[in-house]
């Protein structure tokens, strides 16, 4: 008996502490619970409302875009003005579109970001998709608020004031152009490319001229600019959507003294292509780009005069019942064309600005060039009613 006893108080010992500790337990989830509850609730406010602050600060979804292969639907989110995510929402999918859209996606929504813009190339491999992808992406971009931190220009008032608008789709023999624009002061301050050729040579092409038009255009303000040397058709596809956007800008006080000065900074860079140049000089000394004269100037572009050696378009700003400047958006291009052009252009621009009228004299060997000229200037005169 004597040597059972310990073996009980070991017994005992031990089921006292089993169940201390069971007690212990029992008692610690009416405390856990609650306090992890909380903590939980704490942590999980401050990330939802971090969520919803970015949504409402700049999250903009654009149109889906229908490609051959499946719906495009991009969304930005916004900060600034400048572009800080790109993701799509929807993209083509099934079969070999998946491996595709896996490749491309990442790299289209990096490149969003980067250039700030829809002016991306397209990646190789995927021509629908990156076509889809910008086209949404340009619709998100147009939606997206303009604010005054959002033209990223500097001034907050400069910014305010600026203006986006992009031109129409200009089709040409490898593929569309469209140009869009940013004016600010009657000003364009950044041109850009939402659509050009890709494929192929294409690429090469593009990635070659299109920053060269876009410094042209900023440079001229005008769709007055030279062709790139081997672009001629993608060149002649960004001057007419660049006109297209420059004519859709609402025009202002401050827009119509820009034109003025755009024919003096423009034409000096295109004067040998297409003899603006001099045209433009003598409406920078003629329209001198006061504020309260440019205020009740006119732009208008003439309708295009085919001829038998290529298009001719005339754009005439007219103020006071006269034209003060007068220039060919179109003209015949190419092997002989282009000194033909070069010579007679600038003598009917001075011609027209002389004359305020579409009587004027042909340019000796440049008949039909100058028929043209004649046809669209009376076709832009009839339009202010001069």
């Amino acid at each position: 008996m004597k040597k059972s006893h310990p073996i009980r108080r070991v017994m005992l010992a031990t089921a006292a502490t089993v169940s201390g500790i069971v007690l212990v337990l029992s008692l610690k989830p009416a405390s856990d619970p609650s306090s992890s509850a909380s903590a939980q609730g704490g942590g999980a406010s401050p990330q939802g409302g971090a969520q919803q602050s970015a949504v409402q600060d700049g999250a903009v979804t654009g149109d889906a875009a229908t490609t051959e292969y499946g719906p495009v639907q991009v969304r930005l989110t916004m900060a600034g003005g400048k572009i800080t995510k790109a993701e799509a929402v929807q993209q083509p999918k099934g079969g070999r579109s998946d491996q595709i859209s896996a490749d491309a996606i990442p790299k289209l929504n990096q490149a969003a970001v980067a250039a700030g813009s829809a002016d991306i190339d397209a990646v190789s491999g995927a021509t629908y998709t990156s076509a889809g992808y910008k086209k949404s992406l340009q619709s998100a971009i147009d939606k997206a608020p303009k604010s005054g931190g959002g033209g990223g220009g500097g001034s907050s008032s400069g910014s305010a004031q600026a203006q986006t608008v992009t031109g129409d789709v200009a089709t040409t023999e490898y593929g569309p152009v469209q140009v869009r624009v940013t004016m600010a002061g009657g000003k364009i301050t950044k041109a850009e490319a939402v659509q050009k050729p890709t494929g192929g040579r294409s690429d090469q092409i593009s990635a070659n001229s299109v920053p060269k038009l876009n410094q042209a255009a900023v440079a001229a303000g005008n769709a007055d600019i030279d062709a790139v040397s081997g672009a001629t058709y993608t060149s002649a596809g960004y001057k007419k959507s660049l006109q297209s956007a420059i004519d859709k800008a609402p025009k202002s006080g401050g827009g119509s003294a820009a034109g003025s000065g755009q024919a003096g900074a423009g034409n000096g860079g295109g004067g040998s292509d297409s003899g603006s140049g001099s045209a433009g000089s003598d409406n920078a000394g003629g329209g001198g780009g006061s504020s309260d004269v440019a205020a009740d100037a006119r732009v208008v572009t003439g309708s295009v005069a085919e001829t038998e050696y290529g298009p001719v378009q005339v754009r005439i700003t007219y103020n006071g019942g006269k034209i003060t400047k007068a220039e060919a958006v179109q003209k015949p291009k190419g092997g002989r064309s282009d000194q033909v052009s070069a010579n007679s252009i600038p003598k009917l621009n001075q011609a027209a600005v002389a004359a305020s009228s579409a009587d004027i004299d042909a340019v000796s060997g440049a008949s039909y060039t100058s028929a043209g000229y004649k046809k669209s200037l009376q076709n832009a005169l009839d339009q202010v009613g001069g």
